[in-house]
């Protein structure tokens, strides 16, 4: 029968709708099953990724130590090497004649700088010190017998080569640098018995001089402080 409206009602399959319910959550579960193997496959990338950045890490700080010991290893044979050669012109003294007895009466040196004798029971502080003003001479000498490389220079030697050694001293321990208004040389390294003059900071002699006697084998007490000893007025 027609409605009043003169349409024909229409009615829904309940089978229909439950299909279409069906089909919706089967729909939604492979929804979440990709959104869930999207979120795992993302996760095992990022796990895979800090894994390898890790890794590689450790790697790299591995190689970057391993070079930094091989540099070193280097540096040590080349210094060895140094060491085994002469510094051509320098002075040499016999280490067994010079005194080493610990006084506090002035002494007289037979060299200007001196490079060894008798001397006071304190030293100077020779930790990569620069003074600005003459040492006593005692007192330096008690450096040198701790193994330090005394530098000295006078009036003759130009500021750029002073400013330059001031400031290879200041970075080396076991060294110390002052001013000797009478010395012969415009520019003079000592040793423990030795003794170079050069007229340059660069001369290849000073680094070698450096290299050879700084606590080197001509050192009367290799170890022994180069701090807490008399310090600049």
């Amino acid at each position: 029968m027609a409605s009043k409206s003169g349409r024909t009602p229409q009615h829904t399959d309940p089978n229909s709708r439950q299909a279409r319910i069906a089909e919706m959550r089967r729909a939604e579960k492979a929804r979440e099953r990709r959104n869930k193997a999207i979120a795992i496959t993302v996760s095992s990338a990022v796990v895979v990724g800090l894994v390898g950045f890790g890794a590689w890490v450790l790697i790299d700080q591995k190689q970057t130590e391993q070079r930094k010991q091989e540099a070193a290893e280097q540096l040590r044979k080349e210094a060895e090497e140094i060491r085994k050669k002469p510094v051509q012109g320098e002075q040499l003294w016999d280490a067994k004649k010079l005194g080493r007895n610990h006084v506090e009466t002035p002494v007289k040196y037979e060299m200007n700088p001196p490079v060894g004798g008798d001397h006071h029971p304190r030293w100077m502080n020779c930790n990569g010190d620069v003074y600005k003003t003459p040492l006593p001479e005692v007192n330096a000498v008690h450096s040198l017998e701790h193994g330090a490389v005394w530098v000295t220079y006078n009036e003759k030697a130009a500021p750029a080569d002073v400013d330059k050694l001031a400031a290879t001293v200041g970075k080396t321990p076991y060294t110390l640098m002052s001013p000797v208004k009478e010395q012969t040389g415009s520019i003079m390294l000592s040793a423990w018995g030795k003794q170079l003059t050069v007229d340059s900071a660069d001369d290849p002699r000073v680094k070698q001089f450096f290299t050879k006697y700084v606590q080197g084998e001509q050192t009367p007490e290799p170890g022994a402080a180069c701090t807490n000893g008399l310090a600049a007025k």
